[in-house]
């Protein structure tokens, strides 16, 4: 029986030049499945909290102090919220660090019940590491390794380990991850 599939870019919005991935997802994932697509997909740990921003309403995990407008996210699927080609949104992610992703629906498409979890098509660059502080923390994590006379090279290098990359994209490893990820769906 054949059932629908998202194709969605996801792309890191404040970066130059860009850090993104293309999922392919069922529609009738939920937006916590989404949320846990990205998380693999771009190499989050999951360890902040997040809110997707979707037609003017507010949509995340339900938490102690969280906003009334709050919508659970378990509770509403992709194909719910009738998303179409050309369809965006935006993913916040970690709300010190604020990492806002651009969302954008590239293809609605019949695919065979063969999907069972989310896959990874396509991405470039790693996504930045954890707790570095946003998009500027960033930039000044990326000066600092390139210049191994700047004043927190080694500290900044011992920290994101010798072999992470900014520019190394590994598909290799996305995808096992994601599987593993919604193994429980």
């Amino acid at each position: 029986m054949p059932r629908e599939a998202l194709e969605i870019r996801v792309q890191l919005q404040y970066i130059e030049p860009p850090i993104w991935r293309r999922l392919r997802i069922r529609s009738s994932a939920t937006l916590a499945d989404l949320h846990d697509a990205i998380q693999a997909a771009m190499g989050w740990g999951d360890s902040h909290l997040h809110e997707f921003f979707i037609g003017g309403r507010r949509y995340g995990p339900l938490y102690e102090d969280a906003p009334e407008e709050l919508i659970d996210e378990t509770t509403i699927t992709l194909q719910a919220l009738k998303l179409a080609k050309g369809t965006r949104f935006l993913y916040s992610y970690d709300f010190g660090d604020n990492w806002e992703h651009d969302i954008r629906v590239e293809k609605a498409e019949a695919v065979s019940a063969e999907l069972l979890h989310p896959l990874c098509l396509d991405g470039a660059r790693a996504c930045p590491p954890e707790d570095c502080g946003g998009p500027p923390g960033y930039q000044e994590l990326r000066a600092a390794l390139a210049d191994p006379r700047h004043p927190r090279h080694r500290e900044l290098r011992r920290w994101v380990g010798k072999d992470w990359d900014a520019e190394r994209f590994d598909l290799d490893a996305v995808n096992p991850a994601l599987h593993s990820r919604s193994a429980g769906q």
